[in-house]
């Protein structure tokens, strides 16, 4: 770990293997949901959460498509895709991607540094056009979740793959300063998704004890993918956001619940829960 500019930066090489994938509880294979619903229950009532690290844009933020009319808009302006069929190869790497450094899926999209920079410039106004333009609102129920979190002493920090501006006037539109601990974009960190580096600075920055007691939480591969990476004793995933039930489990989720409405019940802290 090396320290830059007072950020933490984590070289994801330096985890072993241990800490790359938590122990995760075996279940056999003709065991029913209820079994695996009740083998869960049991893990979650070791869990000392801490912590619980947020993705924004589909897990707390309505998206709405947003991201990908974000992306055309972009696309177009700087001649990114010159067909509708590249259009839609290089929206198909989007979706794909979903979640990860917006400028690092540029970089794959594009043949030079200074391309990706313009298209990432395009695409950060256009999506501040769009937002501005429809609105943005919480996924039912964050706000009450953040508001319980807090009531019981877990810290919370939201994270995106947008640039620290977006995020910034993401957060002022949606009212949320008073209700987060911290907010976390790629380069706050050092690298985006899939890498763990914003979970574990969101670790370090909140002074939580252990990753055993941190939560991850996100609707995308990458989001699932980053929390196995930074070593979460849970990572859930949401199906409110952009990819599904099987891409989720395929990319380390360890529950997954129809929205973030449901992680308090999850988590047992509402009251009758424990």
């Amino acid at each position: 770990m090396t320290i830059s500019d007072g950020t933490f930066i984590v070289d994801a090489a330096g985890l072993d293997d241990e800490q790359r994938e938590p122990e995760r509880p075996e279940l056999d294979q003709d065991e029913s949901d209820a079994d695996e619903s009740d083998e869960w229950d049991a893990e979650f009532e070791e869990l000392d959460v801490e912590l619980v690290v947020l993705d924004m844009a589909g897990t707390t933020v309505r998206d709405d498509g947003l991201v990908e009319r974000a992306f055309v808009v972009a696309a177009r302006a700087v001649g990114l895709a010159t067909t509708d069929d590249a259009l839609e190869a290089a929206l198909d790497y989007v979706r794909e991607t979903m979640g990860q450094s917006k400028i690092q899926v540029f970089r794959a999209l594009t043949e030079s540094e200074d391309a990706a920079n313009a298209a990432n410039l395009a695409f950060e106004a256009a999506y501040l056009d769009l937002v501005a333009e429809a609105g943005v609102t919480g996924i039912e129920g964050a706000e009450e979740l953040f508001r319980e979190l807090r009531d019981y002493g877990v810290k919370i920090a939201l994270t995106t793959g947008f640039s620290r501006a977006t995020q910034n006037a993401l957060l002022d539109a949606l009212g949320w300063a008073d209700l987060i601990d911290l907010t976390l974009c790629p380069e706050d960190a050092g690298r985006g998704r899939p890498f763990p580096d914003l979970n574990l600075t969101a670790l370090l920055r909140a002074g939580a004890t252990s990753v055993s007691g941190m939560v991850v939480v996100g609707d995308t591969a990458s989001d699932m993918l980053a929390g196995v990476n930074a070593g979460a004793g849970l990572v859930v995933g949401v199906l409110s956001g952009t990819h599904d039930e099987e891409t989720l489990e395929d990319a380390g989720a360890d529950v997954i619940i129809d929205s973030i409405a449901d992680l308090a019940e999850l988590l047992g802290l509402r009251e009758g829960d424990r």
